[in-house]
């Protein structure tokens, strides 16, 4: 199974459809009906769907079980297709595809078993994915323009070659997995008046996004979110909360983190953890969400 542990909750559905073709009308008559000597064929196959959907993760080996909020199971007889219609929704790491595929394919194989003693020529002519929201997708604005970025490393022993940094690298990798390539990267010492010059001096140069790693810890040199605060017109309280809450689940100490972000002009400027492990999760907290913030700018830059 792969590691899921990185991604976001988020609210995901999928629909997936089967089709169960007979070979007579007496057939459909008798589902119709509700003459089939095995029972109800539809409401049996619904159930038996429902149950396929929540025992996924059991036969199929690499699905994780997952928590199913809403499963559905329609029925539509057209001519001598019975077409089947599996709708599931979850809110959790990864999407309910194959829950909503193996649902259709249950109800399909139930309808069948029920069908073959009144007809020999039953067929299940497809089972495939109609559509799924949700997840990182769903949420990656398209802007008009490449972004401006900077990454700031702020460390007194990477800043003095006594270390090798990781966690600025770590941002810039996940920059580009959000088509963010236009960088730029840089060191300084844990400074008061160095990080905020640095940032004034990005801000000036009209990057888009700044993000700062380290410092927001509560060691006596961690200054950054006292640098950063007073330079910000407005602060986004959503933005720490949303890193530190993500963190929490993977590592109880992200409680302590001091994380934030917020606006100067147009400018997002982001204070990040400077453990390698808290700035990737962080980043995988805030993007591809944070960029909304742009495409929120772009409209009201034409009203």
């Amino acid at each position: 199974m792969i590691n899921i542990g990185n991604k976001i909750k988020s609210h995901r559905i999928a629909i997936a459809q089967a089709i169960v073709r007979v070979s007579r009308q007496e057939t459909i008559d008798a589902v119709v009906n509700k003459t089939v000597p095995k029972g109800d064929v539809l409401e049996s196959s619904r159930i038996a769907g429902l149950f396929g959907i929540k025992k996924t993760s059991e036969l199929i080996p690499d699905c994780h079980p997952l928590p199913i909020e809403f499963a559905q199971i329609r029925h539509n007889i057209q001519g001598l297709d019975i077409i089947i219609e599996t709708e599931v929704h979850t809110i959790y790491r990864t999407g309910v595809e194959v829950e909503a595929m193996h649902g259709s394919s249950v109800v399909a194989l139930t309808i069948y078993d029920m069908l073959k003693p009144i007809d020999k020529e039953i067929e299940i002519v497809g089972i495939k994915l109609l559509t799924k929201k949700g997840g990182k997708s769903q949420f990656s604005d398209k802007l008009s323009r490449p972004l401006k970025a900077s990454v700031i490393v702020c460390s007194d022993s990477i800043s003095a070659g006594k270390k090798q940094d990781s966690a600025g690298k770590a941002i810039l990798q996940k920059l580009e997995k959000s088509n963010i390539t236009n960088c730029n990267y840089q060191i300084i010492p844990d400074e008061f008046k160095e990080i905020q010059d640095t940032v004034q001096k990005l801000y000036d140069e009209k990057n888009d996004l700044i993000i700062l790693t380290g410092g927001t810890g509560l060691s006596t040199r961690d200054i950054t979110p006292e640098a950063i605060r007073p330079l910000l017109d407005r602060e986004i309280p959503g933005i720490g909360e949303t890193a530190r809450n993500h963190g929490q689940e993977l590592m109880p100490y992200s409680m302590l983190s001091r994380s934030l972000g917020g606006l100067k002009g147009n400018t997002l400027i982001l204070a990040l953890p400077g453990s390698t492990r808290g700035a990737s999760e962080s980043m995988d907290a805030l993007f591809p969400y944070l960029l909304h913030i742009f495409k929120i700018m772009e409209h009201s830059s034409h009203d």
